[in-house]
């Protein structure tokens, strides 16, 4: 007796029926190793509201400072790769003109002659664009290199583009941080959820520890 269906259709549609039962059964019992898959890494972003999420890992003190290169004031571009054999300070800020991030960067503007001295530059970094920068450091007559980190890239890799909660509301935004950079490229000091007053003079005088070593 032939059991082959009588219409092709029919194979067509069990052969599929079947694949549907199968990622179905997959897909309700995953396994925790079948989810550590995803990288956890990853930085996605959402158009529109600029919203992303990180699991980036903030470095610590002696990893080795990622790379970058990004525009900066002036519309210039701003490389890592300039800053070998040399200590900086990365400061990173949430916005151009607020009251706090003003007050941190006239204070590191204040004493950039000290950090001249030693030979650690300073650079500050936040989502603005350069336009924004240069009027920022107009009004205030900053002498300090600022980075445009629009994508969030620089941020998402030192961990500071992270989930914040206002008034109930949660929202990406950066966590104000500062990384004080060795010649060696690597890691020296890291301050998070940083507060503004005396934060420069903090900095500075770790700067002047790590030029005494």
């Amino acid at each position: 007796m032939d059991f082959r269906p009588r219409h092709p259709q029919q194979l067509n549609i069990a052969a599929v029926q079947t694949m549907l039962v199968t990622e179905n059964h997959r897909a309700k019992f995953k396994t925790p190793a079948d989810q550590s898959l995803a990288c956890p890494c990853s930085v996605q972003m959402k158009k529109g509201n600029h919203m992303a999420e990180t699991t980036a890992k903030s470095p610590e003190t002696g990893d080795t400072a990622p790379s970058f290169s990004l525009p900066q004031n002036g519309n210039e571009v701003f490389s890592s790769s300039s800053l070998a054999g040399k200590a900086y300070v990365l400061y990173f800020y949430p916005k151009d003109d607020t009251s706090g991030c003003t007050r941190e960067a006239v204070d590191f503007t204040a004493l950039k002659p000290e950090f001249d001295a030693i030979g650690v530059e300073i650079i500050g970094v936040s989502p603005d664009s350069t336009a924004k920068h240069d009027k920022f450091i107009s009004k205030h007559e900053l002498s300090l290199a600022l980075l445009a980190d629009e994508e969030k890239t620089l941020s998402s890799a030192y961990g500071v583009w992270v989930e914040k909660s206002m008034y109930g509301r949660k929202y990406m935004g950066i966590e104000r941080s500062t990384f004080l950079i060795g010649q060696d490229g690597k890691v020296v000091q890291v301050w998070r959820k940083v507060k503004v007053a005396g934060h420069a003079q903090a900095v500075l005088d770790a700067a002047r520890a790590l030029n005494n070593k």
